[in-house]
């Protein structure tokens, strides 16, 4: 059954650059008329919204691979909603839809504008709606081709990845071990390690929070590290460097322990790490790949099909929460890929 179009919208716009943490002060909350789309136009409902570290960049002033939010702007997430209304032909009412949607009940796109957002119908046979928020969507997109496109894994190789229980790394080291590879995470705390190792699959997992990254480096990496899949910068970086194989590659996706800082960015100390050991550092950005991405859906599919591959999502419930669900990534308090369910009548994993 279609929901009928609602008459107002809630959203949240950026009121200011953030300093640190993020706070309330940060965002205005919004209320306004819901009007009808424009000729060859669509309308979506919000089912649910894909909340990512990399939208704290996205709040700052500055340059990046990609602009940032403006002040008064709705805020920028990725979505996937379902279309109310429609004179576009190839989304009719009815089709469930992913791109960008922002932190908003619903999104009213133009033809042009519904391009830029990235709007693509979605199979719900593949996957349910959270999953499409994460392994088939952008963060599995980010582990698939940082993974096997930046990183190059082989057979027998030992793949590190840190934020193993987050969203990217944990299809990083699914994939990895599906290529072949030894897989070591580093997440915070126990409840984490123990699922990425004893639901997941990996070999191993350092916890950071009990003890030296270093020691649990040594330990479980002692022909050292031929591919690290950095989601996290700063300290465990560094540690990671020191630990090198010969012609490492070193994927630079995220560095979520800086992105709140007052401060100048952290660089890694040990960068002669690179030279000793002719190993790689190269960043990856997703929205580079977007024209593969249907192979990427298609071979992680399969895996979620087949059982090779597991996702975990936590779901925050209401657009209302938004302000405090978007700083449990910054503090670690999520677990699995963080998702927030706007529309809370319509199911998201039927």
């Amino acid at each position: 059954m279609i929901a009928a179009v609602p008459q107002s919208n809630r959203q949240f716009r950026l009121a200011r650059r953030p300093v640190g943490m993020p706070t309330h002060d940060d965002w205005q909350q919004a209320v306004e008329p819901v009007q009808p789309p424009p000729p060859g136009g669509l309308q979506v409902r919000t089912l649910a919204l894909s909340l990512d570290p990399a939208m704290r960049g996205w709040m700052n002033e500055g340059k990046s691979y990609i602009a940032p939010v403006g002040l008064g702007e709705v805020m920028r997430a990725g979505g996937v909603g379902r279309v109310l209304a429609s004179s576009h032909a190839s989304f009719p009412v009815g089709t469930l839809v992913a791109g960008v949607l922002g932190v908003q009940e619903v999104a009213t796109f133009s033809a042009a504008e519904a391009a830029k957002a990235g709007l693509a119908r979605i199979d719900a046979r593949l996957g349910t709606i959270p999953q499409w928020l994460n392994v088939l969507g952008m963060p599995g997109m980010t582990a698939y081709f940082g993974l096997l496109d930046v990183g190059q894994p082989q057979p027998g190789d030992t793949v590190v990845v840190s934020g193993a229980a987050g969203a990217v790394g944990q299809t990083v080291g699914q994939l990895a071990r599906i290529k072949g590879c030894r897989v070591v995470g580093i997440a915070g705390g126990r409840a984490k390690c123990d699922w990425v190792v004893d639901e997941l699959g990996f070999d191993a997992c350092i916890d950071y929070k009990a003890g030296p990254v270093r020691a649990g480096l040594k330990e479980h990496c002692p022909r050292g590290v031929d591919v690290y899949f950095d989601n996290v910068g700063g300290d465990i970086l560094d540690e990671v460097l020191a630990r090198l194989a010969m012609r490492a590659r070193i994927v630079i996706c995220g560095a979520i322990s800086q992105y709140n800082n007052t401060e100048a960015v952290k660089g890694p100390r040990n960068y002669l790490s690179l030279l000793v050991h002719r190993a790689r550092m190269q960043g990856m950005v997703v929205f580079d790949y977007n024209d593969r991405f249907p192979q990427a859906i298609a071979e992680l599919s399969g895996y979620l099909r087949d059982g090779r591959l597991k996702s975990r999502e936590d779901i925050v419930q209401g657009i209302e929460q938004f302000p405090d669900a978007l700083n449990r990534l910054f503090t670690g308090a999520n677990f699995g890929k963080l998702v927030l369910q706007v529309a809370k009548d319509e199911a998201l994993t039927t």
